[in-house]
């Protein structure tokens, strides 16, 4: 004899709040926990579902479901300058990412992982928290690209070690590409992949070989590539078929576009075919080193 079990009804509400633009799903585990978000009226408690048709609230403010029934993913790219933190105030008063962006109507930016202060480049932003939590989560392994500059000695024994794997006080960790991108002197540029978003781990990996990183630059996120053409502290917003291939990375369909599109501060609609850059670097093969062959406007693309 078999026991037939009526289906759960509805999505998980992190899922729900962090579909809606609220903020990524970790977030909103820890909201529902603290008893910030009620479902008709009733305080949720972590695990409950919900549906789109539902009355949802965070701190008594009714949430706007729309983008969520609707499924719109919005992703812009921003090329963080030093000096700015990710968050969204800072108590010292410091500049932050958020500052630059567009401006959103009933729904919020969310930060794809971050920078530390003294790094600069590619960060990417999204009204999508599902989108946003599945990137950054290390299940799924999405690679970033940076260019690194190094001071010091840096031999093929120590290249070798950052390769095979380093043990870090958070556990080992290990670069899955190394490229020779050139320089002078003491001082070498490299461009080098991680398949995490560990606090500070690109510098602390060359640290561990006693060695200085002196500039660090974020150059990709999975397939978004940071154009030429966007200076610092620019932003970009993605095309549809640039943020389908992102979201196809993490298992999540595509999703229609949105019925306003907001004007980027550049003169292009997205990020697909930059101009001057390559493709991501791709496991087994190496990059030509952009110092050798490129132009000498692009040389300087670093600097």
């Amino acid at each position: 004899m078999t026991t037939e079990t009526t289906p759960p009804q509805g999505e998980k509400l992190q899922k729900i709040l962090a579909g809606a633009g609220i903020g990524s799903r970790r977030e909103m585990e820890r909201w529902i926990s603290e008893g910030r978000v009620a479902v008709n009226g009733e305080k949720a408690s972590l695990g409950d579902r919900a549906l789109a048709t539902d009355r949802i609230s965070v701190d008594g403010r009714p949430v706007k479901l729309d983008n969520y029934a609707s499924r719109v993913r919005r992703v812009i790219a921003y090329n963080k300058p030093e000096g700015e933190i990710c968050s969204r105030s800072d108590p010292e008063g410091r500049p932050t990412v958020f500052d630059r962006l567009p401006r959103l109507s009933g729904e919020r930016w969310i930060a794809v992982g971050r920078l530390d202060l003294n790094t600069s480049g590619l960060i990417l932003f999204t009204t999508d928290g599902e989108l946003a939590s599945r990137l950054m989560h290390p299940s799924h392994e999405i690679e970033r690209e940076y260019a690194v500059r190094v001071m010091g000695n840096v031999t093929e024994q120590k290249v070798k070690n950052l390769f095979e794997g380093v043990e870090l006080e958070d556990g080992p960790a290990r670069f899955t590409d190394i490229v020779d991108s050139g320089g002078a002197g003491i001082n070498r540029w490299f461009h080098v992949c991680v398949m995490e978003g560990r606090n500070r781990e690109v510098r602390r990996l060359w640290e561990s070989q006693e060695l200085t990183v002196s500039r660090l630059k974020r150059v990709r996120f999975a397939n978004v590539i940071i154009p030429d053409h966007l200076r610092m502290g620019q932003w970009e917003e993605l095309d549809k078929d640039t943020i389908d291939a992102l979201a196809a990375n993490v298992d999540l369909t595509p999703a229609p576009l949105p019925t306003v599109r907001k004007q980027a501060r550049t003169t292009s609609t997205g990020l697909k075919g930059s101009r001057g850059r390559t493709a991501p670097l791709k496991k087994g093969k190496k990059r030509p080193s952009p110092h050798k062959k490129a132009a000498p406007h692009k040389r300087n693309r670093f600097s």
